[in-house]
């Protein structure tokens, strides 16, 4: 057999580090489902359900949905923000952001970003939000009082960024720019672009801090691209299913898993650094995108929408 350094082979699903241990029914949630937010304290998913325009309340505890936040707008990104119990729902209609109180689920704040709020991300920390919107910009936003303080000027639409916990730097995936822009929070301002090596359509992304590097998720065509955060070279390409929308990166077993709308999850192995091997494409089903990992629970939960006999529901896999 021919083997080229830039393919990479998987196993077969019966030897995936994955196992699926519960399955939480959302029995009449409708079209498609986007991001998650998790309450570690409380034991709490908050699940986006786009086509539904809610955002569903799941305790995992009891594998049970215990609330339904209706009247949204095509929410696609949430964020918690446990210190001050709030809640932040990122819709994509209008760019309104709803802010409510994360116990009784009472609405208690609004921002308006005009269009397209969308990935949400939390600093706890510096007790900020930030949220991507509109045709290119982050707002920042206060937990405590719902006020935005800031703006980040960004050539697009953001997709997918992650915060330094370490260091003040944002990575943005910027796909119709073509590249990740690399933020400085500081200054407020975008301080470098990096190319992704003729992988486009960059969505998902996931941040190895300790050993600088990010993963960058790019659908045209189906790639894991693996960048250098002290310089911003690509180090490593990874063949992987299509339609990717979420890129998790497990620090403890040095893996990443890839959840991909064609029905898959891709799970491949940190050797170091530089070195990466696909170890399994295991089934989930169509268009079966987002989800997340936990890593204080060693699960890693993925949303499967209504199509067909398939009903909505969220899948929940033990990290083996």
């Amino acid at each position: 057999m021919l083997c080229c350094a830039a393919v990479v082979t998987f196993a077969t699903s019966g030897s995936t580090p994955l196992k699926l241990k519960q399955t939480i029914r959302l029995s009449d949630v409708e079209g498609r489902i986007d991001h998650f937010a998790f309450d570690r304290a409380g034991e709490r998913l908050f699940v986006c359900a786009l086509g539904n325009n809610t955002v569903e309340v799941l305790d995992l505890r009891t594998g049970e949905r215990v609330h339904s936040i209706t009247g949204l707008g095509a929410p696609q990104g949430v964020g918690y923000a446990s210190e001050v119990n709030r809640l932040f729902v990122a819709n994509d209609k209008g760019g309104i952001c709803k802010i409510y109180d994360g116990k009784s689920f009472q609405t208690v704040g609004e921002l308006n970003l005009q269009d397209d709020a969308d990935n949400v991300r939390y600093d706890e920390a510096r007790e900020k939000f930030y949220v991507g919107f509109g045709s290119g910009g982050i707002a920042v936003v206060n937990a405590s009082d719902g006020k935005q303080v800031g703006s980040i000027k960004l050539s697009a639409h953001p997709e997918a960024f992650q915060l330094e916990k370490n260091g003040s730097r944002i990575f943005v995936n910027v796909p119709n720019a073509r590249y990740v822009a690399v933020i400085d929070r500081d200054k407020g301002e975008v301080v470098a672009t990096w190319k992704t090596d003729l992988a486009f359509a960059n969505f998902p992304m996931a941040l190895d801090e300790a050993n600088h590097r990010l993963f960058v998720g790019c659908r045209l065509p189906p790639k894991l691209v693996v960048l250098n955060t002290d310089s911003g070279d690509v180090v490593a390409k990874v063949d992987i299913s299509g339609d990717a929308d979420e890129v998790f990166y497990n620090t403890k077993r040095h893996r990443i898993y890839v959840i991909c709308g064609a029905g898959k999850i891709d799970v491949i192995e940190q050797t170091d650094p530089n070195t990466y091997k696909g170890l399994t494409r295991f089934d989930t089903a169509n268009g079966a995108r987002t989800g997340l990992f936990v890593p204080e629970l060693d699960t890693l939960f993925v949303a499967v929408p209504h199509r067909g006999p398939q009903q909505a529901e969220i899948r929940c896999y033990q990290i083996q």
